[in-house]
């Protein structure tokens, strides 16, 4: 699992061009995925949203442009830096200067019981050092059949991975590095991608942690999947 300290670290150095790096390895599909989880969470119409890992706040921000301007956004990550970009981002902003985030660990939530309808994490539940503590900690601060959404990556199709994980191997590092000036953060989390569990797997481990009615939808070729589940 990763060491949380680490991988603190290593967020903390790339926080000021992970937007640009994002957008640029994903080849701007990074707003699709984005989008659907959105809509998926406006279709639950709640009034109280926890983003998890919100990194620099782009889901946060996302949510907040398609939510109706009374639901409650609390954006939340380890990472003060990360953080620190989002509140750069919202200042000055209408709608998202009313995102309330803070620093919190995903493995020892600083929230009340029962506080969200809805929990988001996006890109964030692989870096966790401890998935099934950090699914058990989502359940908790979400209400009696509040919901749960994961936008991670997956295993793709078959067909495609030869495609994909050349991809990751061998050029997605390099022009990370570029970008970022820190080469060896990408390898790392590429490296988080190609061991993390394929849908049937991930869905398995939200039931563990007492979830139900968990299903998932592939996107972009299975590269990336989006789950949800009920508490």
């Amino acid at each position: 699992m990763p060491d949380p300290k680490a991988v603190n670290s290593m967020f903390a150095r790339i926080a000021g061009r992970y937007d640009l790096a994002n957008h640029l390895l994903s080849g701007g599909v990074d707003f699709w995925w984005r989008q659907r989880l959105v809509r998926a969470v406006r279709d639950s119409h709640p009034g109280d949203v926890l983003d998890l890992a919100t990194g620099s706040g782009d889901v946060a921000f996302a949510l907040a442009d398609a939510l109706p301007a009374a639901v409650r956004i609390t954006g939340m990550d380890f990472c003060q830096p990360m953080l620190d970009e989002a509140v750069k981002k919202s200042s000055g902003h209408p709608r998202w200067g009313g995102i309330e985030f803070r620093q919190g660990d995903g493995l020892a939530l600083p929230l009340p019981d029962r506080a969200f309808d809805a929990v988001t994490i996006s890109f964030g539940l692989r870096n966790m050092a401890d998935r099934h503590r950090a699914l058990s900690e989502m359940r908790r601060v979400l209400r009696p059949g509040g919901r749960l959404f994961i936008l991670e990556f997956s295993q793709p199709c078959f067909w495609f991975r030869p495609f994909y994980y050349a991809y990751l191997k061998l050029i997605l590092p390099a022009i990370a590095g570029l970008v970022t000036g820190d080469r060896s953060a990408y390898e790392y989390l590429c490296g988080t991608i190609g061991l993390f569990p394929d849908r049937a797997g991930i869905a398995a481990e939200i039931h563990r942690a007492g979830f139900g009615s968990v299903r998932a939808a592939p996107l972009t070729f299975g590269i990336v999947a989006l789950h949800e589940a009920r508490a």
